[in-house]
């Protein structure tokens, strides 16, 4: 459901671009390019004032739908991952009974030791004699 409507959202998005280029601004835009005798190619198809009045309409419901489209996306890919908690993450994992505490790291000044394995106490010498 959410890559139709993510391609939607892109074909609409295309299709407004499209629309808002064809729309005659101040200096003419792309409507403008259409050649002919004072006329914009818009108003060369449509009619004169019928051509603003449809595009602009047109303008007005891509917008909406890109809007809409937009916000239901982004409710939707926000329900997918929710945020958590690393500190979560790892009382979970030490919670578990068998989970391995390879993931922790010695507090400083220890150091880490093998398991089954201790070492001899510092300053102290074994010798087998």
């Amino acid at each position: 459901m959410f890559i139709f409507f993510l391609v939607v959202l892109i074909i609409d998005g295309v299709l407004m671009g499209c629309i808002i280029l064809l729309q005659s601004g101040k200096g003419g835009g792309l409507a403008a390019m259409g050649g002919g005798a004072g006329g914009t190619m818009a108003d060369q198809l449509i009619g004169g004032r019928q051509a603003a009045t449809l595009l602009t309409k047109a303008t007005w419901i891509t917008g909406g739908i890109f809007l809409s489209l937009s916000l239901v996306l982004s409710v939707m890919s926000s329900r997918e991952s929710g945020p958590s908690s690393l500190l979560q993450d790892e009382f979970r994992q030490q919670v578990q009974p068998g989970a391995p505490l390879s993931n922790t790291l010695p507090l400083p000044g220890t150091e880490p030791t093998t398991t089954g394995t201790t070492p001899p106490p510092a300053g102290t010498t074994t010798s087998n004699q």
